[in-house]
């Protein structure tokens, strides 16, 4: 009996130590910071115009630009003179990454919310409504030379790091983490005046590398791998109508008419959404394992591919794809290119953001024929993504806001530029 007791001591000792071993540690990590829920239903404020540091996302309605400050909130930009653009203010928004405006509503992901700001008032903007807990959790960028500690969503988001000892059980969580650019020094244009105002009609428009897109009375949004659609009847409280699963690594979104064209790693995929609360699924275009925004232009689609530790690929490329067939799309013709993110379509004419190559205009009237009718470059940019609207190109790069006239494409002309500042 004594040595059965021996025996089950000792298996209880070295049970105890293996798991102690096995599941405890000390290490020094990246120790989240925490903003409540209460913390972030209450987080919105309208505050004086700050400097871009890491701009991410763009956004274009009634002469005035919104520059997503990634993760933090969004810049308002009168641009009524491209020549001059003026920084007017800045709506702090956690966990901002993308937007969309209808009307004078603007519709803003906050972490795991979506917010809706009123901006009939642009020097008095408020919070008109807040869908609560509709996106998946996310991290913020953390030093990579360490690991992190464990998260505990119920005290709220993560909106920082703390590097520190701790002291706890390991598990391996994923949460969606999103491409971030490292920004260099630059100067900030500014200043302050009173604004003309946000009509209540219309789309703005947003770049090609957006997540958020919009149908007459309906909000899309991605989030990795589900179709998010909300309903917009009532413009200033929307309903989370319903979601699904849209594939692996959804990126970007573009809708052109009552069709829906979704950029993931794997490949284009095509929706009808002439019912708009209802997609109905029509095709996939497939690739290689990349990173790709598609902008579409009659029976054309155009998509970049490229490599980058968030693309598992070593692809760079411009495809050109036809949809005269939209249950079977057929590609047409690769073009190399050196890392190209963005771009942007006007008539015949298409604007691609080729990372450290810089932004490139081609003439696009014959598809097949691209690389031999290059119109423009411009070097010593690194170029993320691109909006062409009535002559005037809007260009969000690695080191701020450029514009640039392209009336006339054969002579286009740099109107101004809005730098970060760290």
């Amino acid at each position: 009996m004594k040595k059965h007791i021996i025996l089950f001591l000792a298996l209880f000792m070295l049970i105890g130590l293996s798991c102690e071993d096995k599941y405890m540690r000390i290490f020094v990590a990246n120790s989240p910071i925490y903003m409540s829920y209460a913390d972030l239903a209450q987080s919105v404020n309208q505050v004086d115009a700050k400097a871009l540091k890491t701009p991410g996302k763009l956004y274009f309605k009634d002469d005035y630009i919104f520059i997503v400050e990634e993760l933090s909130g969004i810049h308002i930009i009168d641009n009524s003179d491209p020549s001059s653009p003026m920084n007017e203010s800045f709506i702090e928004i956690p966990g901002a990454i993308d937007i969309a405006i209808k009307g004078t509503h603007l519709y803003v992901d906050s972490y795991v919310d979506l917010v809706t700001l009123d901006i009939s008032n642009l020097d008095a903007i408020t919070e008109a409504s807040r869908v609560k807990n509709v996106f998946p959790y996310i991290l913020p960028p953390y030093d990579t030379n360490y690991p992190l500690a464990k998260i505990d969503i119920d005290k709220g988001v993560v909106v920082g790091w703390e590097i520190k000892s701790v002291r706890e059980e390991i598990e391996t969580v994923y949460y969606p983490m999103y491409e971030k650019f490292n920004l260099s020094n630059s100067d900030l244009s500014g200043g302050s005046r009173s604004y003309a105002g946000i009509s209540a009609n219309g789309f703005g428009i947003g770049g090609s590398m957006s997540r958020f897109g919009l149908y007459e009375s309906t909000l899309y949004i991605i989030d990795e791998e589900k179709l998010n659609i909300f309903n917009l009847n009532n413009p200033d409280t929307p309903v989370h109508y319903n979601d699904f699963y849209a594939g692996w690594n959804v990126e970007t979104m573009y809708i052109l008419g009552d069709k829906m064209f979704l950029g993931t790693q794997s490949g284009m995929q095509i929706y009808d959404i002439s019912n708009a609360l209802s997609p109905m699924y029509i095709s996939q275009f497939w690739h290689t394992t990349s990173c790709d925004p598609v902008v579409v232009k009659d029976d054309l689609a155009y998509i970049t591919l490229r490599d980058g530790s968030n693309c598992w690929s070593n692809v760079n490329e411009l495809d050109v794809v036809s949809l005269v067939d939209m249950e079977h799309p057929q590609l047409l013709k690769r073009y190399p290119m050196t890392n190209p993110h963005g771009l942007g379509i006007d008539g015949e004419t298409l604007f691609l953001c080729d990372g450290d190559a810089g932004l490139k205009v081609y003439d696009i009237s014959d598809p097949l024929k691209i690389n031999e009718n290059q119109i423009a470059i411009f070097t010593n940019i690194n170029a993320f993504d691109v909006i062409p609207i009535n002559g005037v190109l809007l260009m969000i790069g690695e080191d701020g806001f450029y514009q640039y006239d392209y009336s006339d494409l054969q002579n286009i002309q740099f109107l101004s530029k809005i730098g970060i500042v760290e």
